[in-house]
């Protein structure tokens, strides 16, 4: 039998990974690192520019994808968070976004392989991050009304990118980090031109940011009513991750949980930053919530965010290894379903 996503979370609840930024960081590349022999001479800074170590530190990305592999996770993410050609403007880049998107997907699908089980086969989430621009909320405060992106040029963008992860190999497309829901809205838009135009779907997972203790995005939702301004799209997963730790985020996985049709997946931060922007959480105080959590019934696939480690996901796997995954309610048969094995090319 050949698992899928849905099978494999009905019987267990799924590890994702955790951080990419943090484990990059902890490299301490320089300006030369990141630029690597093919950019030496580029015109402006590149340090900063994670998503194009795919392109001049390869080795570096696939061992960090195997570290959370061998952690256990059985979904990674690809290292594309930036790699829109909007975000990638910020280093007159725009014009390799696609082969980024590319490279990354190839680079997480190669360390799955090396891992995968019948057993506990391993999946790629092409990664849609929010982009630096929100269609939602004006630049200029001395003026509502201004914008500096429109969604067709975000749909533009999230549809390139879309196509190269799909190249590339992705099993999953995740819309994460939310920020804005009409940015979301034109990621998802696009997404779903995209598998018009090539014949075939995948799964498309959702994940929103609440940023502050108000319980809000930061364009003004709810968990509840981001969930329903969403749900239309039928992702097969739809969670949370980033800006709060476990604690802080508990009672919005709890919210997302009692709404949600489909799958519930979360990816907290290891606490909040302290002073010097780190990240305390230890991995045994993380585990210690995400338990919680799961005996709770109020996950199926969880990991880590920002100051989250391959640590952080091996405690997690242990201790969920034996609670059972969130029940899943019954979904609509309009639900998307189809897509649910891992795309063949």
């Amino acid at each position: 039998m050949k698992h899928t996503l849905l099978s494999l979370a009905q019987e267990r609840i799924l590890l994702l990974d955790g951080a990419m930024g943090t484990m990059i960081q902890a490299l301490k590349f320089d300006e030369n690192d990141y630029r690597g022999e093919r950019f030496a001479d580029w015109h402006c800074d590149v340090k900063g520019n994670n998503d194009l170590l795919v392109l001049t530190q390869p080795e570096a990305i696939a061992t960090i994808h195997k570290e959370y592999l061998a952690a256990g996770s059985d979904i990674i993410e690809t290292n594309t968070f930036n790699a829109t050609t909007i975000a990638m403007a910020d280093y007159d880049m725009q014009d390799v976004a696609y082969e980024i998107n590319v490279a990354a997907a190839r680079i997480a699908k190669a360390a799955c392989e090396e891992y995968s089980t019948p057993e506990k086969p391993r999946f790629v989430a092409g990664v849609l991050g929010p982009t630096n621009r929100t269609a939602s909320i004006s630049p200029d405060v001395n003026d509502p009304g201004k914008r500096n992106v429109t969604f067709s040029e975000l749909v533009e963008a999230y549809e390139s990118a879309t196509k190269g992860l799909i190249e590339g190999g992705a099993d999953l497309i995740m819309l994460e980090t939310i920020f804005d829901t009409l940015n979301a809205k034109a990621a998802a838009f696009a997404v779903e031109n995209v598998f018009v135009e090539i014949g075939q779907s995948l799964p498309v997972l959702v994940s929103g940011t609440i940023t502050d203790a108000s319980g809000r995005t930061l364009s003004g939702q709810t968990t509840e009513a981001f969930y329903n301004s969403m749900r239309h799209i039928q992702p097969v997963a739809f969670g949370l991750n980033c800006a709060l730790g476990p604690d802080a985020l508990r009672a919005y996985v709890a919210e997302l949980s009692n709404v949600c049709e489909g799958l519930v997946s979360a990816h907290p931060n290891a606490g909040l930053p302290n002073e010097f922007g780190e990240y305390d959480m230890d991995a045994v105080e993380m585990a210690q919530h995400i338990e919680e959590w799961a005996s709770s019934g109020l996950v199926n696939i969880v990991g880590g965010c920002c100051g989250s480690t391959p640590e952080h996901i091996a405690t997690m796997a242990k201790a969920v290894a034996d609670k059972a995954p969130r029940i899943i309610p019954d979904i609509p048969v309009k639900m998307r379903l189809s897509g649910l094995e891992p795309f063949t090319h």
